[in-house]
């Protein structure tokens, strides 16, 4: 696996938008909530694609950055062909990275912009992410209204929409290095256990970051992974124990935590917000945390290849923080 040092590249600001569910978890801060879950358009995607313009713009207002200051955009989401991110940036006239690593995909917009600055190709970026229940659900299972049963390992798609500002200006969020993830398949079909698709995949990249940087797993003040559920942390940890001898005891599950518990979320949450969340409300905010390592992961599945009996592939990306005051 490939890992990438940076000198000077830092998190500027941030900024999000959550749906109730979110609001009413364990996030902890100000943050404008989107009480109807169609944010007062006529369908769910519609929903998404505003929410995705309105964080970009929150962002600027908030950061006094201009679109002409504005060198790069970086994001993705999980509907079909990026909708969301590439509808919300219509007519915003600044160069346009889209990604997709599924859950991961945030993570992975980071280490693509924090390697722009520190090669100063460029001076500023800002990262996009969204999700929305309703429209994950009917696109990767199935429609809320079909009224289809949930096992008790499934996790619900968090309704969100977080950006950043990425730049060489000093800030209390210091980008120190990335590793890039590879692809894993453990012939899991089950797309309701996603905890269990990813957890290989994350291990792997732990494994990975530690070794090609010669650090201990306890350097780390906690590593923050991005959706792997109540589950899916518990297999993590046991995979890291069997198959790399790392018997780590400061990771912490954003999607796992997200939520409060609530009989209607089983395993917890799960989308490319739920890391970048937890992280922004949470984490920054706890002064033993100086030194996060941030793990995104990603199952890669679409409902086409589930239906047609195949295993499930997952990736994971990591991206190390130094946390000042």
């Amino acid at each position: 696996m490939i890992s990438i040092e940076f000198k000077n590249v830092y998190i500027n600001y941030f900024d999000a938008i959550v749906g109730p569910n979110e609001k009413n978890g364990n996030i902890k801060g100000k943050i404008k909530v989107v009480d109807d879950f169609y944010y007062s358009n006529k369908t769910f995607e519609q929903a998404l694609i505003c929410m995705q313009k309105d964080v970009l713009s929150n962002l600027l207002e908030k950061s006094n950055v201009t679109e002409k200051e504005l060198d790069l955009i970086v994001g993705g989401d999980l509907s079909n062909q990026l909708t969301a991110t590439c509808y919300g940036l219509s007519n915003v006239c600044v160069s346009f990275l889209g990604v997709y690593s599924a859950c991961a995909t945030f993570i992975e917009s980071l280490i693509l912009s924090s390697f722009f600055i520190d090669n100063k190709i460029i001076k500023k970026a800002a990262t996009l992410t969204s999700s929305h229940n309703l429209v994950a659900e009917r696109q990767f299972r199935y429609p809320v209204e079909y009224g289809s049963l949930k096992n008790e390992n499934s996790t619900f798609t968090a309704t969100a929409s977080v950006a950043s500002l990425i730049s060489n200006k000093k800030s209390r969020l210091k980008i120190k290095s990335a590793t890039i993830g590879s692809v894993k398949n453990m012939n899991i079909k089950d797309p309701n256990y996603i905890g269990a698709i990813m957890a290989p995949s994350c291990a792997d990249t732990i494994y990975n970051h530690l070794k090609n940087f010669n650090l201990d797993v306890n350097f780390y003040d906690v590593i923050l992974t991005g959706d792997l559920g109540s589950s899916g942390i518990k297999i993590l940890k046991e995979y890291l124990k069997e198959e790399y001898g790392i018997k780590a005891n400061n990771i912490i599950d954003a999607g796992a935590n997200l939520y409060k518990k609530i009989s209607d979320i089983n395993d917890g949450a799960s989308g490319p917000c739920a890391l970048p969340l937890y992280f922004f409300y949470n984490i920054i905010n706890k002064e033993k945390y100086k030194k996060v390592l941030l793990v995104g992961t990603g199952s890669l599945h679409s409902k086409t290849m589930v239906n047609q009996n195949l295993s499930i592939p997952s990736i994971s990306h990591a991206i190390s923080l130094e946390v000042t005051k």
